[in-house]
């Protein structure tokens, strides 16, 4: 039997335990302040990457792995594994070029067709989940091809927001213009944002104040899950503690089967900032 082996990268946010637990391989990205250069999860944790961002007065940068990088995890993979094929996982296309580096690096082996690369049109544990369910279906000895129909079935059917706490954030990246960042500081505004069908970043609701944002996120949730059992994953910027308040209201409207507590990392870090609290739902 033809086994699979799961690829993805750093930014699909999987905590450490898991990815060992199933041997998933993550390619980290960079991350840049200034003349500083960090491997996303190897040089720099989450709560390195905050402390570190809090203090910077201008927004680091962050680059997708090589074309390079991919073919070495890839060939190391193939080497070590010669009855193996891979499924990759990896950030949206419509945030970085990852995904394509990895296609790049695909078509450089000698069997490319042992890899399938997959766009999870997605970001942070929004994806990070679908790579986990794959690397649950490898062990139970599914192929590669049936594992990416069903990664796509489950990205149909998972929701997400991120709930942002600070503006400043998505001002210094050019998202809001400085008025409305002031202004909507004055306000208490906490936006409300998720990820299209493209893949892309994009505003849902803008909210006066933490505890109403959090309650208009459990609505929302409502409208696609109400009496049903559900995963939940809850994503904070290296404070657990932040999502507590969410778990609990989580808890009175639905059946939890179970919760994932990961940290948000660097790359959507940078874009909005520390604060910011993760969901993803899915069902069971």
């Amino acid at each position: 039997m033809t086994k699979t082996l799961i690829v993805t990268d750093s930014t699909s946010d999987i905590p450490q335990e898991v990815l060992d637990q199933y041997g998933i391989v993550a390619v980290p990205l960079q991350v840049m302040f200034g003349e500083e250069t960090y491997a996303d999860g190897v040089d720099i944790t989450a709560g390195q990457f905050y402390e570190k961002l809090v203090k910077s007065k201008e927004l680091p940068t962050t680059s997708q792995p090589s074309p390079a990088s991919f073919m070495a995890a890839y060939q190391d993979l193939l080497d070590r594994h010669p009855d193996a094929d891979i499924v990759s996982i990896h950030l949206s296309s419509g945030l970085s070029g990852t995904y394509q580096s990895a296609l790049l690096a695909q078509s450089m082996l000698d069997q490319p067709e042992r890899v399938t690369v997959l766009d999870s049109k997605s970001a942070s544990y929004g994806y990070g989940l679908l790579v986990v369910h794959a690397a649950e279906l490898a062990r139970q000895g599914a192929r590669a091809d049936s594992i990416a129909r069903a990664v796509e079935e489950l990205h149909q059917h998972r929701k997400l927001y991120f709930l942002v706490d600070n503006l400043e954030y998505l001002q210094k990246g050019g998202r809001i213009g400085k008025a409305s960042a002031m202004l909507g500081t004055l306000l208490n505004i906490k936006p409300i944002l998720s990820i299209d069908e493209e893949g892309i970043i994009y505003a849902v609701e803008k909210v006066r104040g933490h505890k109403k944002a959090m309650a208009r996120i459990v609505e929302m949730f409502e409208q696609d899950f109400k009496g049903r059992p559900v995963h939940v994953a809850l994503g904070h910027t290296a404070d657990p503690s932040s999502v507590e308040p969410l778990r609990e209201l989580l808890d009175q409207h639905f059946d939890v089967a179970d919760v994932v507590y990961t940290n948000v990392g660097a790359v959507i870090g940078t874009h909005v900032g520390p604060g910011v609290i993760a969901v993803f739902v899915w069902p069971v």
